[in-house]
């Protein structure tokens, strides 16, 4: 399978990516860069909004605005213009310790997104759920909120708190948005990198990005099984989306890594969105987050 590099644009820490149909863009956020890009696979445009603080993740909205969580609230954005409009204030206003990080929208519009400490404190994060204009705690205690996906019927949550190199599931009640029933579906051995971010296929497979792994790997939630991976020419695997006009494309972010002494020496790609195309699988459109979820 080939990989292509798909701009010259290398991101600290590229997260979240999104595909937006209805403009042909993907579009994904650097965390340390503080910002939001934007790339049209049609046109070739790319564009990027500066946030001036850290942004975790990003969703579509329904009227056609970024959502975003940032350091110490949960914002609209105006995609050209960058204005914020504020949706809630952010649960650990007042942690200077900690940031948000990984996100998504259920399939009923509501904004589940997690938090970590900048120094991966054990315990130190949450996961959150924004729905009706409120903020609301749903799993306390993580060290690493990463990866979240739901089954193809909207009855199971699948996440991942990083460092346990682990993927659990919850029972879901799309109606309530609550969970319950909490076990583990996949373990994943430390050699294979740690799981950062997730999505799912048509045939409800789940698309693990593996941080310090070099892969993105496709797992069966049902077995534990891996199935199948796609190889990355730089560690640092953060997220994936499926995308394209058949969502047959999977968009990879990835991101530089901190740890070298010699900063002049980081590989070019790193940093850098990958595509691979035609990639033998399918992935589903965005869920948005319903506007009407500000108001309580």
């Amino acid at each position: 399978m080939t990989i292509q590099k798909m701009l010259e644009l290398n991101c600290q820490l590229g997260e979240s990516p999104v595909w937006d149909a209805g403009r042909s863009a993907i579009c994904w956020v650097d965390i340390s860069g503080q910002a939001i890009h934007e790339f049209n696979t049609v046109s070739g445009a790319q564009h990027t909004v500066l946030l001036g603080q850290p942004v975790g993740c990003i969703a579509l909205c329904d009227n056609g605005d970024f959502l975003a969580a940032l350091k110490d609230e949960v914002v609209r954005i105006d995609r050209l213009t960058g204005t914020m409009q504020s949706v809630v204030t952010g649960p650990e206003r007042r942690l200077l310790t900690n940031r948000s990080n990984d996100g998504k929208c259920d399939a009923r519009g509501r904004f589940w997104f997690g938090t970590k400490s900048f120094t991966d404190e054990t315990g130190a994060g949450n996961l959150y759920c924004v729905a009706d204009g409120i903020c609301s705690l749903q799993i306390p205690r993580v060290t690493i909120s990463n990866g979240i996906a739901w089954s193809l019927d909207n009855r199971t949550m699948y996440y991942i708190d990083t460092p346990t190199f682990k993927v659990v599931a919850y029972d879901y009640d799309l109606d309530t948005g609550s969970i319950s029933n909490k076990r583990t579906v996949i373990e994943i051995a430390e050699e294979e990198g740690f799981p950062d971010g997730m999505t799912i296929d048509t045939e409800g497979m789940l698309w693990i990005a593996h941080w310090g792994g070099f892969q993105v790997a496709r797992w069966n939630p049902s077995t534990g099984a891996k199935l199948s991976a796609i190889r990355l020419p730089v560690a640092n695997v953060t997220s994936c989306v499926f995308g394209g006009a058949t969502y047959e494309d999977l968009y990879i972010t990835t991101a530089r890594d901190d740890m070298r002494l010699d900063k002049d020496s980081i590989d070019n790609d790193e940093g850098c969105l990958f595509v691979a195309r035609h990639c033998g699988f399918k992935g589903l459109p965005a869920n948005r987050f319903n506007v009407k979820n500000t108001e309580n």
